[in-house]
C-alpha cells in the first residue's frame, strides 16, 4: 500500500528544498551556454589582470635589494623578473591602470559566473570519479582564489595600507594559487565551452546547469548577460577615470583618487600620502634639512641651496601608483640623478642607488633604484613642479621622480642617497 498523495507531495517538497537537489535551483537563466559566455570573458580578462600583475611586481625591482622585495620567500615564482625599463615613461601608468581597472570591471562577471555554477558546488556525490574529484578541487581553489584576490585588491584600492607589510605577499601568492586552479579549470572546461558556443546544446538533457524544474522566466539569458555588461560598464565609468584628468576623473566617484583634484595651482594634483600621514613635519624639512650623498668619493652633505646651484633640468612625467590611479604629465624640475651619481664618485653616472626618506611611518621609507633608472636623463631629484617649489605633501624639499616607476618608488622627503654597493 503506497503513501498517501499528501505525504508524497510533502516529501517531494522537502527534497526540493535541499541544495544538493538540482530542482532546488529553479532559475531558467542558468545553462552551459550562459556560463560559457561568461567563462570566455573571464579567460580574456583574467589573463590581462594576471600578466599586468606580474609586470607590476617586476616594476618594483624586487631582485635588486631586500628593501624592494616584499615577497622574500618567492623562490622560483620570481623566474620571470627582469630589470624594469624607464621607457616609455607611461609604461607603469598603462600596465597598472589596466590591472586595477580590468580587475574591478570583472567583478560583476565573476559574481555572475559563480551564480551560474553554484548548483555544482552542492552536487552529490562530491567525487564520483578521479576526474570529478579534480574538477571539484580546482573549483574550490578557483572560487576561493578569485574571491580572495578581488576582496584584497578592492580593499587595497579603497583603503590604502589596510594590510601594512602584508598586502604584497598575500596578493602575490594568492594570485599564483588562483592561476594554478584557473589553468586546471580552463584545461577541463575550455573544449566544452567552445563546442557549446559553436554548436549550442544538442540535447536539453545534456545541459547539466539547466534547472530540471525551471520557474517562469523574468529575464532572458541575453537580458541577464546585458545586465552583467551594464554592471561592468558602470564600474568602468565610476572607477577607470581616476587615471585621467577632467571629466573622467570627476566621474570616478567609487575610488579615492576620483572626483575633483585635491587643490589648484602648480601643486594641485593627486598624492599617494601626505606628510602628516607618515610623520613628516615642517621641522624635518626646514633650514636644518640636508641631503647626504654617499659613494666612492666619500660622503657629502648638501643643502637645498647647493642643489639649486647645480645644473637644473626639466622632465614631463606622470605619477602612477599601485592602486591604479595616475596623474597626467607634470613638469618637474631638479637635478639629474646621474649628476648626483657623478658627484658621489661614479664618473659615468651609472650606479644603483639606495634612497632614504625622512618619513617616520608607512611603507617604502627606503627604496632602491637600478642603474638604468639613475642613468636616464629624465630621472630627477626634483626640487619643483609646474614652475613652483614642491609643497610639503609633494615631497619638499626634494623628491625622486623616475620615468615608468611605481609612485611609491618616487621617494618623497629624500634625506640620504647611497650610490653603488647594493
Amino acid at each position: 500500500m503506497g503513501d498517501p498523495p499528501r505525504r508524497t507531495a510533502r516529501a517531494r517538497l522537502r527534497a526540493r528544498a535541499i541544495p544538493s537537489n538540482p530542482a532546488f535551483w529553479r532559475s531558467p537563466v542558468r545553462g552551459v551556454r550562459f556560463t560559457a559566455v561568461l567563462g570566455l570573458v573571464l579567460l580574456a580578462g583574467i589573463t590581462v589582470v594576471f600578466v599586468t600583475g606580474l609586470l607590476s611586481y617586476a616594476a618594483y625591482n624586487p631582485d635588486l635589494a631586500a628593501v624592494n622585495d616584499k615577497t622574500p620567500e618567492k623562490g622560483w615564482l620570481g623566474f620571470y623578473l627582469f630589470a624594469w625599463p624607464t621607457g616609455p615613461p607611461w609604461l607603469y601608468r598603462l600596465t597598472q591602470g589596466l590591472h586595477v581597472t580590468v580587475g574591478v570591471v570583472l567583478v560583476p562577471v565573476v559574481l555572475a559566473k559563480l551564480w551560474s555554477v553554484i548548483p555544482k558546488l552542492f552536487a552529490l556525490p562530491p567525487a564520483a570519479s578521479p576526474a570529478r574529484a579534480l574538477e571539484r578541487i580546482s573549483l574550490l581553489l578557483l572560487v576561493g582564489g578569485v574571491l580572495f584576490e578581488l576582496v584584497t585588491g578592492v580593499l587595497n584600492i579603497q583603503l590604502e595600507y589596510l594590510f601594512p607589510g602584508s598586502f604584497y605577499p598575500l596578493h602575490f601568492y594568492g594570485a599564483w594559487v588562483f592561476m594554478a586552479a584557473f589553468l586546471a579549470h580552463v584545461g577541463l572546461k575550455l573544449p566544452r565551452a567552445l563546442r557549446v558556443l559553436r554548436h549550442g546544446v544538442t540535447r536539453p538533457d545534456t545541459d547539466e546547469l539547466a534547472s530540471p524544474a525551471p520557474a517562469e522566466p523574468t529575464v532572458s539569458r541575453r537580458g541577464a548577460l546585458a545586465m552583467v555588461g551594464a554592471g561592468s560598464l558602470l564600474l568602468l565609468i565610476t572607477t577607470g577615470g581616476r587615471s585621467f584628468d577632467g571629466v573622467p576623473r570627476r566621474l570616478a566617484l567609487l575610488t579615492p583618487r576620483g572626483g575633483a583634484e585635491p587643490g589648484s595651482g602648480p601643486d594641485g594634483f593627486q598624492i599617494n600620502k601626505t606628510a602628516a600621514s607618515v610623520g613628516v613635519t615642517a621641522a624635518d624639512t626646514g633650514d636644518g634639512w640636508r641631503l647626504t650623498l654617499v659613494g666612492p668619493a666619500g660622503e657629502f652633505r648638501l643643502t637645498r641651496a647647493h642643489l639649486l646651484a647645480m645644473d637644473q633640468y626639466d622632465a614631463a612625467l606622470p605619477i602612477a601608483c599601485v592602486e591604479g590611479w595616475s596623474t597626467s604629465d607634470q613638469r618637474w624640475r631638479g637635478v639629474r640623478l646621474r649628476d648626483l651619481a657623478v658627484r658621489a664618485g661614479h664618473p659615468d653616472g651609472a650606479a644603483d642607488v639606495l634612497v632614504e626618506s625622512v618619513q617616520r611611518a608607512g611603507p617604502f621609507r627606503t627604496v632602491a633604484l637600478r642603474d638604468n633608472q639613475v642613468r636616464d636623463p629624465r630621472s630627477l631629484l626634483a626640487l619643483g613642479v609646474n614652475g613652483a617649489d614642491l609643497s610639503l605633501d609633494h615631497g619638499y624639499p626634494a623628491r625622486v621622480i623616475v620615468p615608468a616607476a611605481p609612485g611609491v618608488m618616487n621617494t618623497k622627503w629624500v634625506t640620504r642617497m647611497t650610490f653603488g654597493g647594493l
